[in-house]
């Protein structure tokens, strides 16, 4: 029992440290490909994989870490306006992240009961990366609709008449799509051999 449980943390202290990488050393975790817009994170990956491996109560406490890392960012050195506008909201920084965690280790918690755990792992990556995107324009939507016109600005987009969360569709769409293929091809990838890793340690 308590070699499980070194194993655990040994395994969460390592996730823990690459995902502090991706945070803090630019162009890891958050690759800045339109500089006014938020940046494409392959930080989903690493949550979907930790959560796979470590199953959903895990994948929801490693969710929140990086909600709480997200929420530091975007207080301390946040990379564009719409980031510092979105995410410096504890909602948006918080709940997409804790899902994005949650998720991914329920899927492949009830895939690993038939014998198609590989398709649990390309549906948990892109679910993660998806639950993500569209949870942070959901309630963007939500807390901005009363004032949109700042944020639209700053979107790139000044067609006032369009409801807001069209354009968060098509502003921040794009970056979710590009993550959610990516998650999905890397996560079985990466996941399939350390499962094996861990049944022989």
């Amino acid at each position: 029992m308590r070699r499980e449980e070194t194993k655990r943390m040994t395994i969460t202290a390592v996730f823990v440290a690459v995902l502090l990488m991706q945070t803090f050393m630019s162009n890891i975790g958050y690759v800045r490909i339109i500089p006014t817009l938020p940046a494409v994170t392959t930080i989903p990956l690493t949550v979907a994989i930790y959560a796979v491996l470590m199953g959903p109560k895990a994948g929801f406490l490693f969710g929140l870490f990086w909600g709480i890392t997200r929420l530091f960012v975007a207080y301390t050195q946040p990379g564009d306006m719409v980031s510092l506008m979105l995410f410096q909201n504890p909602a948006i920084s918080l709940v997409p992240s804790i899902l994005a965690g949650f998720f991914p280790g329920l899927i492949a918690k009830q895939f690993k009961k038939t014998k198609y755990d590989k398709y649990g792992y390309v549906l948990s990556g892109a679910v993660t990366s998806l639950t993500n995107t569209v949870m942070v324009i959901l309630l963007t939507s939500l807390f901005f609709m009363h004032d949109p016109a700042t944020l639209v600005h700053y979107l790139g987009n000044d067609a006032a008449n369009s409801p807001l969360i069209l354009i968060l569709v098509t502003a921040l769409g794009v970056n979710g799509l590009i993550e959610a293929i990516f998650t999905a091809i890397v996560v079985p990838v990466i996941v399939t051999p350390l499962n094996l890793v861990m049944k022989r340690a």
